[in-house]
């Protein structure tokens, strides 16, 4: 009796390395639905407001414009909008992915490193002692603050950490800190001040309305160079999942991963609550819904929530110009109403929180 052996062709690849191929066409599937569902959301946030342009007008306005009130309204008035809001839900979705790898906190938010209060301190004092009124104006203050904030809570966490570098619990304290130390100058100063106020008030709703192409384009570099870090962090943060220690018996400097993951978070985060204010639940829940699809690996993990968090941030902008016009509810007012029960629901599957 002869046993007869499956013949292979010479391009085949053995039944082991199937699976890796799958799961990178499943990769490439997932990228692609979400690159569509981006797509979509820009398109609607351009179409869709007090007053709807059709597709044929957005061809037009894009392409042949001729002058009319519609091609005013894609151009100088929509698609700075809608370019912002990809930046801003961008940044928030990456930031927020990587601010729960490294405190291994599934409820972590990219504001817990001091981020948002350092940005909105900044501005504030901006306005009471420059006078700024406009955003054009602020947003560089609020950047700074970012800065400033995230350096002084890695400080703290760092001579928490001692030698071996800040800890998940050390940079969360530090954070928690900064943060409430920060909001507490904030309140002092708002309430002493009534144009602070005034600004305050519409800043911390967090909305795309009012800004224009020069403040996308001011936040563009932040945007780009915390993506980049970002990306280059997931490797190590991958390596972090494993343990310290295990990470570095792999040859990884977990200091040095810990502060490219930690200016990464202050870059994207900063420059989104800088121009559009204080965005809750997109950092918060994007990176959830992206885990589901992607597992722990860092390396998908990142690019799925900044897709995922772009496209929710659109979502919730033409959200809020449809079930309050002729007017609009602010994007952030909206994030809250569907977020708050959307993260309940998700924190009640422990599957979901698992990190």
């Amino acid at each position: 009796m002869t046993t007869r052996t499956r013949a292979t062709s010479p391009g085949a690849l053995p039944a082991a390395a199937a699976p890796p191929r799958r799961r990178r066409t499943r990769g490439f599937l997932i990228l692609g639905a979400l690159a569509a569902a981006v797509l979509l959301a820009a398109v609607l946030s351009v179409m869709v407001g007090a007053r709807p342009v059709p597709p044929a007008g957005v061809w037009q306005a894009l392409w042949s414009p001729s002058g009319t009130d519609a091609d005013v309204i894609v151009r100088e008035l929509r698609l700075p909008r809608t370019a912002l809001g990809l930046l801003a839900g961008l940044a928030l979705g990456l930031a927020g992915a990587l601010m729960q790898g490294h405190t291994r906190n599934p409820l972590a938010d990219p504001g817990l490193l001091g981020v948002t209060q350092g940005a909105a301190f900044a501005m504030v004092l901006s306005i009471v002692v420059f006078r700024l009124g406009s955003v054009y104006g602020y947003i560089w203050f609020g950047l700074a603050g970012a800065l400033i904030a995230s350096a002084a809570v890695f400080a703290l966490g760092l001579a928490g950490g001692g030698r071996a570098g800040p800890t998940p619990v050390t940079l969360a304290l530090a954070g928690a800190a900064v943060s409430a130390f920060l909001h507490a100058l904030t309140s002092t100063v708002v309430l002493l001040d009534k144009q602070a106020m005034d600004v305050f008030r519409f800043w911390q709703l967090g909305s795309l309305a009012g800004r224009d192409a020069a403040v996308a384009g001011q936040v563009l570099p932040f945007v780009a160079a915390g993506t980049l870090l970002a990306l280059a962090n997931a490797p190590g943060l991958n390596a972090l999942a494993l343990g310290e220690d295990v990470a570095r018996s792999l040859g990884r400097n977990v200091a040095l991963t810990r502060f490219t993951g930690i200016a990464a978070i202050t870059l994207l985060t900063g420059a989104a609550v800088a121009a559009c204010g204080s965005l809750a639940f997109v950092g918060l829940i994007v990176p959830h819904l992206a885990r589901a699809l992607s597992g722990p690996d860092h390396r998908r993990l990142l690019p799925y929530s900044g897709l995922i968090g772009a496209a929710l941030l659109l979502a919730a902008d033409v959200t809020g110009r449809v079930v309050a016009h002729p007017g609009e509810l602010e994007a952030g007012v909206v994030l809250a109403l569907l977020g708050a029960p959307f993260f309940v629901a998700l924190i009640r599957r422990t599957r979901s929180v698992h990190l």
